[in-house]
């Protein structure tokens, strides 16, 4: 060996005996913590803590210069930091051929590191499906309730765990879909872990003022006005929440009388006459036809040709949901009482004589919030800045919409990135809820953690339910605070056992920017393989399939890289058993060529 290369491996074995000593320093100051952790977890603190020293370093010109040699570079050493690098010390020594090096024990073998990982995935989130290690977990609609071959559908295609989320429905619907949940997976001979959401402190739009009870109906017209398609109208007895927009609802003694071929005339809101003609019937509904764009309200009358016929009387219709209009340079007024939204007012040559307001459903934030602070509406669909704070309001610059306007509606979400809320902790509703929790599930997914004092305050309730370490926990890491804060959270968490993260990246990426998005979660998945944490990759995973029944590319590859995670998380839609179906073929292709973050090397097939 050359005196150049002796001089390259000494400087490699300075820098990394430095960092070991540090780490083994930080490790010390830790050890009150550690002593409170979990045994279950002790060792994985441990790693935490040292790969939180290890990251302090800036070791890319290092990593090179190990891989120049043909040693590891580290890239895979979260699970395992301390042995790794004593491995790379044990290597660089042997190519000194340095027989009096003597290597310290890890406390952690690289080997061990790995199988921690495995076991508290296991423990967290039940068996995982054959020839698949990362498990499929899915957020049930009220449908799964009502519909037993869906979830039994569902738990065929490969779901290994179920989410329902509290912020929706209510104990009946839950209770429904447990249940269903439960003799679907009895009857396969598969345990299905079920996971609740608690709601947390989510922060939305207020009610806006009603709309008029009528529903619009349309045929299909050619691009040179020709009808296509009639309008469909579905007549039923009774108009259920989950009913079709196409459905108007008439008397039971009025849907009797019902014949094919049997005409209706009526004069819509707008005073135009219209007519509408039975084409099918069966026990439960009539479908009608309809030739022009109509506008049917409630009580609207409609009148058979055949006079002896008793006429049909519409029931009632839901409100238009309204919608608040926002271009860029707009003011939008947020008010702290809960004032029914309106859009603004202007005057005959379009002037704004009244800005647009909404309230917004947390008072708490105008105690928090400054001007020039950033603030976001839907999933951040509309961006705006703080202009003004009053006592009882404050005005927001509209900076970002679509160019025609974007609609800003009641219950949707608001995001104050810049700003320290002082929002933490459980709320009444859900300590109400996660009583229900307790009896009933495998897993709370704890909403808007923040901070260790969050997961402290969650554990003290699951104490005082005697549910601790009895229920699983999922943290759900959705605020710039909560990245800020993971190792200290994760420190807290692990004094009990069964522990994991779901990285929210909806309202992550909100929070921290686009931009950010990608890195960050690279970030979170690296700091809980570090600390043998479970990470259930969420929010948008083939949302174009769930929705509309075709994957676009970006999200195909998207789901792919969910490989890193030990879990994804779907959200519902119509087509959510094809999405099931085919996230089960994806992750179990792509587990030959990865595990976990390393990249594995089969042959290669071209056939």
């Amino acid at each position: 060996m050359t005196t150049s290369s002796t001089k390259k491996i000494d400087s490699i074995i300075t820098q990394l005996t430095s960092i070991l000593e540090v780490m083994e320093s930080e490790e010390k100051l830790f050890e009150n913590t550690i002593n409170t952790i979990h045994p279950d977890y002790q060792k994985s603190a441990r790693n935490l803590v040292q790969y939180q020293t290890f990251r302090k370093h800036d070791l890319r010109r290092t990593q090179k210069k190990l891989r120049n040699l043909g040693i590891t570079r580290f890239s895979n050493a979260e699970a395992h930091t301390k042995a790794s690098i004593l491995k790379a010390l044990k290597l660089l020594h042997s190519l000194k051929q340095d027989d009096s090096y003597t290597s310290k024990k890890a406390g952690l073998s690289i080997k061990n590191g790995k199988r921690l990982l495995n076991k508290h995935s296991k423990e967290l989130l039940g068996f995982r499906s054959k020839g698949r290690r990362v498990r499929i977990m899915v957020t049930l609609p009220i449908q799964a309730a009502y519909d037993y071959n869906m979830v039994h559908n569902m738990v065929k295609s490969g779901m290994n765990c179920v989410r329902i989320n509290c912020a929706h429905d209510d104990v009946f619907v839950w209770e429904r879909i447990i249940k269903n949940v439960k003799k679907a997976s009895k009857k396969l001979g598969k345990k299905i872990k079920i996971a609740m959401d608690l709601a947390g402190p989510k922060i939305r739009t207020g009610a806006i003022i009603t709309g008029p009870q009528v529903r619009k109906f349309s045929p299909k017209r050619d691009d040179i006005g020709n009808i296509i398609l009639p309008a469909r109208i579905i007549l039923v007895d009774i108009l259920k929440e989950d009913s079709e927009k196409n459905c108007l609802p008439i008397s039971k003694s009025g849907m009797a009388n019902l014949n094919i071929g049997d005409i209706y005339h009526f004069t819509d809101t707008r005073n135009k006459k219209r007519r509408l003609k039975i084409v099918e019937l069966t026990n439960n509904y009539a479908v009608a036809h309809c030739y022009e764009t109509s506008y049917i309200a409630t009580n609207m009358v409609l009148t058979a040709s055949n006079h002896e016929a008793q006429p049909l009387i519409i029931g009632e219709i839901p409100d238009v949901e309204q919608a608040i209009i926002l271009k860029e340079n707009d003011v939008l007024t947020i008010t702290k009482a809960p004032h029914l939204g309106a859009p603004a007012q202007l005057d005959e040559d379009g002037n704004i004589l009244k800005s647009a307001r909404i309230s917004c459903q947390l008072p708490k934030v105008f105690d928090y919030i400054k001007s020039g602070e950033s603030i976001l509406f839907d999933d951040g669909k509309i961006e705006g800045e703080i202009s003004t704070v009053n006592n009882d309001s404050f005005e927001v610059l509209i900076t970002r919409a679509k160019p025609q306007g974007s609609k800003l509606k009641a219950e949707k979400g608001m995001n104050f990135p810049d700003s320290e809320l002082g929002i933490h902790g459980l709320t009444q509703k859900d300590k109400t809820d996660l009583e229900f929790v307790a009896k009933h599930a495998d897993i709370v997914n704890f909403s808007f953690v923040n901070s260790p004092n969050d997961v402290d305050e969650l554990l003290t309730e699951l104490k005082r339910l005697n549910v601790i370490n009895k229920l699983n926990i999922i943290l759900k890491i959705e605020t710039r605070a909560a990245f800020y804060n993971l190792p200290a959270i994760l420190l807290s968490a692990m004094k009990v056992k069964h522990i994991g993260v779901m990285i929210a990246r909806g309202d992550l990426a909100i929070e921290t920017g686009w931009n950010n998005i990608g890195k960050i979660q690279e970030e979170i998945i690296s700091i809980c393989a570090a600390a043998h944490i479970p990470v259930v990759w969420a929010t948008q995973v083939l949302e174009n399939l769930a929705k509309k029944g075709l994957p676009s590319r970006s999200e195909i590859t998207d789901a792919a890289n969910s490989i890193r995670a030990e879990s994804v998380m779907l959200n519902k839609g119509p087509y959510i058993l094809e999405v099931l179906q085919l996230l089960n073929v994806i992750l179990s292709d792509m587990e030959s060529l990865h595990e976990k973050n390393e990249n594995m090397l089969p042959k290669l097939d071209r056939s």
